[in-house]
């Protein structure tokens, strides 16, 4: 069965942009709003705390340590000011993106596991999760870093002769802008899956053991130049429907219980 997933609406919102930009937290802000509501929605247990006030939700909570990382998904009790209180997390959701350069795989991961590491120790029953979009292309064009910065003072040209062809499937771009390509080897997205799969796991009851409760792992064709997609049959072997729906009851009974017990 296929489903909408806050993946597929990360696909539109690039769409409507017309270049995936690696810069910015669009993708995570997508991502974390479409998980809250998706277990708010099928998750008894959260959709009642939500309901009478006792969780809210936050996105990019500033941490102590970890250089000041933000959290791109925080549920919790509130503390006294109202504001989210680390110390009193249910859930947390951290989402990160391989796609531009796959060399990039090493600090991606080193972030999840600080993030993880952080989250752990403010809250070992808190129920934490990390997705990570994986990408396909074996070439992408580098539009924040690239191009975009070459029409940086002429922002309107960008706008109106450059941008309406990104995305479009407009295949002259890779010649257009060589020099904007960032390349990626045919085996790079499996090895990236591999080493994602590494970060430290738990079972549902040890909470004592810092590892995260879910990870999952979302392959997604970005490459700028062809319209963006996010293809349900990959060599990576991903069901991202399954996983996905998978996620969404294993948070759930994790949270029922460590709270509701």
């Amino acid at each position: 069965m296929t489903l909408t997933t806050p993946f597929d609406k990360v696909i539109e919102a690039i769409k409507r942009r017309g270049f995936h930009n690696h810069r910015l937290d669009e993708h995570s802000d997508v991502v974390s709003e479409g998980i809250f509501a998706d277990l708010v929605e099928q998750c008894e247990p959260l959709r009642g705390d939500v309901a009478t006030g006792i969780v809210k939700r936050w996105l990019n909570v500033r941490t102590p340590g970890a250089r000041e990382r933000k959290i791109d998904l925080l549920i919790g009790e509130p503390g006294s000011d109202g504001k989210p209180d680390l110390s009193k997390i249910r859930i947390g959701v951290e989402n990160k993106s391989v796609i531009t350069a796959h060399r990039n795989r090493d600090a991606r991961f080193d972030d999840l596991n600080e993030a993880l590491k952080v989250l752990h120790g403010a809250k070992s029953e808190a129920v934490l999760v990390a997705t990570v979009l994986i990408g396909l292309a074996s070439r992408v064009l580098n539009v924040p870093d690239g191009i975009k910065k070459r029409y940086k003072n002429r922002p309107r040209k960008f706008k109106n002769l450059i941008l309406p062809r990104l995305s479009s499937g407009d295949q002259t771009l890779w010649e257009e802008f060589d020099w904007a390509i960032s390349k990626n080897r045919e085996d790079d997205p499996r090895k990236t899956v591999e080493k994602f799969r590494s970060l430290p796991k738990r079972r549902p009851s040890h909470t004592h053991v810092t590892g995260y409760d879910y990870l999952l792992l979302v392959p997604v064709y970005i490459d700028n130049v062809s319209p963006p997609h996010l293809p349900r049959l990959n060599n990576l072997g991903i069901d991202v429907d399954a996983e996905y729906a998978a996620m969404l009851i294993q948070i759930c009974k994790a949270y029922h219980a460590r709270w509701h017990l």
